[in-house]
């Protein structure tokens, strides 16, 4: 019985000796960096809330620029474009503190759309043509501003829905100064390019 338990006490010390080698031997794992991404996808515009964020690991050299610092630095802040399930959530995924961060040398350009309910299929971060019709017919349209970016959809209440529907776009100042001579002798449209 005496031996029984030495040869048991022998065989667990041995196995732990190698448990604790095998430990020692292996490489360390790689450094990685914890950074906050997108737990499911996000429409653009969303308001992002903490239960839209996890945490992911990534290598150093894989943290893309821009990433944002930590998940509180994310929570409360609007998306400038839809964002996927899983991937990292930089400084241009989010909307900054004016309308047109990420878009240097354009201006934001109010834009009344004839048809409210085309501005209601909109969302920020969609990119529009918006096409100048003459209401009699003289005239063939012209697109007045190619694929500028929607940054904002104001609310508006039932009162200026019946002059149509307001969309804020980020466009050069040419182009915003051609948009406004447009509004004031033409039915403007818009269409979705991407």
């Amino acid at each position: 019985m005496f031996l029984a338990r030495r040869r048991l006490l022998a065989a667990t010390t041995a196995a732990f000796a190698v448990l604790v080698g095998l430990q020692a031997a292996a490489p360390a794992p790689p450094p990685t960096r914890q950074v906050p991404a997108a737990a499911h996808d996000l429409a653009a515009g969303a308001v992002v809330g903490r239960g839209d964020l996890t945490l992911t690991s990534l290598p150093p050299d894989s943290v893309p620029a821009g990433i944002v610092p930590s998940a509180d630095d994310v929570v409360g802040r609007t998306t400038a474009g839809p964002v996927r399930a899983g991937e990292p959530i930089t400084d241009v995924r989010l909307v900054g503190g004016t309308l047109l961060d990420g878009y240097p040398g354009r201006v934001a350009a109010p834009v009344r759309i004839g048809d409210p309910g085309a501005v209601m299929l909109l969302r920020p971060g969609d990119r529009v043509d918006v096409i100048a019709a003459d209401p009699q017919g003289r005239t063939e349209a012209v697109v007045v501003a190619a694929d500028a970016p929607v940054v904002s959809l104001p609310r508006a209440d039932d009162t200026a829905l019946a002059s149509g529907g307001l969309v804020v776009l980020a466009v050069t100042s040419e182009t915003a100064k051609a948009l406004a001579a447009a509004s004031v002798s033409a039915y403007l449209s818009v269409v979705v390019t991407h």
